[in-house]
């Protein structure tokens, strides 16, 4: 049964939003940091993202049982009772506010309640509503960066819109691969996709067109002093390895294959973007 309650706060998710976080963390304190606030605000933001898992599993429900990769999810298949995850959920949520708000900071633990907020609310609706769903997920999924650089800073200003801008975009091409090699999912679960609605073509020029807004917006936190050139060669490095991905796109004969192979570029690019960020105020 622990195992079905663990899957339910989709560790993944969780883990790669702390990662975000705890880079975000190390880049504001410049490495000179109190231990113990870093574990609140690591704690605190997984919380509250377990949360908006769990609800977001509640609300999805219905649309998993539809889809071969979510149909046995444990609230799908009816393995945990729904108030017993709903109480799940709120433990989890309250545990991770009381975290930010009593040992980070308010305006961390607001920003952490406006993600959680979005994602299961707003996000939850607009998925199923229009192909439009993917750019508001990409905001409560902008979230978690945010909440580790205003840990130490205590202030939203451009780095942090910075910050937030980069993130949103890499998830856009990121979500996109998602959604063409599980095509016929999602189209069985009547979600309304970009390649869905608008085509296969369509989709990879957005693609191109997000990755290459992540190439240019990236370097900022080097172009306004905030990191130096170790961190500007990384994340161009990357960036234009993942355009290159992209690229490829337009002359493949399997769409599915491909997108599959960018999904995996766009995973090591956010890490990659997460280890020069974390180091970008210690290196040249």
């Amino acid at each position: 049964m622990f195992k079905k309650y663990y899957a339910l706060v989709k560790p993944g998710i969780v883990y790669g939003n702390a990662f975000t976080t705890f880079a975000a963390f190390l880049f504001a304190s410049r490495w000179h940091f109190a231990p113990f606030l870093l574990i609140a605000t690591l704690l605190g933001i997984s919380f509250v993202i377990a949360s908006a898992c769990v609800f977001n599993n509640f609300l999805d429900r219905d649309i998993d049982r539809k889809m071969a990769r979510t149909k046995d999810r444990a609230l799908a298949s009816g393995a945990i009772p729904v108030w017993s995850a709903l109480l799940y959920g709120t433990v989890l949520g309250i545990c991770g506010l009381v975290l930010l708000h009593f040992y980070v900071n308010n305006l961390t633990a607001l920003i952490a309640f406006l993600g959680f907020v979005f994602y299961v609310i707003i996000y939850g609706w607009a998925k199923r509503a229009s192909h439009w769903g993917t750019v508001v997920g990409s905001i409560s999924g902008s979230v978690p960066i945010v909440v580790g650089y205003t840990a130490v800073t205590d202030k939203l200003d451009m780095t942090a819109l910075i910050l937030f801008l980069i993130l949103a975009l890499w998830q856009m091409p990121h979500f996109y691969a998602i959604a063409i090699y599980r095509f016929d999912e999602y189209a069985a679960a009547g979600i309304p996709v970009l390649p869905i609605k608008k085509g296969m073509r369509k989709t990879k020029i957005y693609i191109v067109s997000y990755i290459l807004a992540f190439v240019f917006v990236a370097p900022l936190l080097t172009l306004f002093g905030h990191a130096g050139h170790s961190y500007l060669a990384a994340v161009v490095l990357f960036g234009l390895v993942w355009l290159w991905r992209g690229l490829l796109g337009f002359r493949a004969d399997d769409n599915a294959r491909w997108a599959r192979k960018l999904f995996f570029v766009s995973l090591i690019v956010l890490v990659a973007f997460s280890v020069a960020l974390s180091l970008a105020t210690v290196l040249p």
